[in-house]
């Protein structure tokens, strides 16, 4: 018999990570698929500190954008154009035709729209759901 728990921790992001390679695994296994890459971008300041970073991955042709940070002292300097970009040169390179991303912050949707971004679809809470008038938004773009 199998059990199921939640799992905490330091352990959790390792397992995260064994769960999602074993999910592509099988799915490569039995589709036929483009590369299926996981990035990491990472901007450094000039001291060496973080400054910012993006994550993501390919799958099926399409790059997903997963994360998108900038720290509070590099926003509004382009570093968060650059990793996009950089990013999007990356997926072009492993053969994606399309990146998607979602977001929940107003202003960062505006962000991904003037990159080209569009609303493909989302996810609003009714006014008696928690919290109230909350919104994802997923956005794509062709490469």
């Amino acid at each position: 018999m199998t059990r199921i728990s939640r799992e905490t921790g330091p352990q959790q992001a390792d397992l995260a990570l064994e769960i999602e390679r074993n999910l592509l695994r099988a799915l490569a296994e039995a589709n036929t698929q483009s590369a299926n890459e996981s990035l990491v971008l990472k901007a450094s300041a000039e001291d060496g500190s973080l400054a910012g970073g993006l994550t993501a991955s390919t799958s099926y042709g399409w790059l997903l954008i997963k994360t998108l940070w900038v720290s509070d002292a590099h926003r509004g300097s382009g570093l968060g154009r650059e990793l996009m970009e950089a990013a999007e040169e990356e997926g072009r390179r492993l053969g994606c035709h399309g990146a998607w991303l979602d977001t929940s912050n107003i202003d960062a949707r505006s962000f991904y729209r003037r990159l080209g971004y569009q609303d493909f679809g989302n996810l609003e809470n009714g006014p008696d759901e928690l919290p109230a008038g909350h919104c994802r938004w997923f956005m794509k773009k062709a490469l």
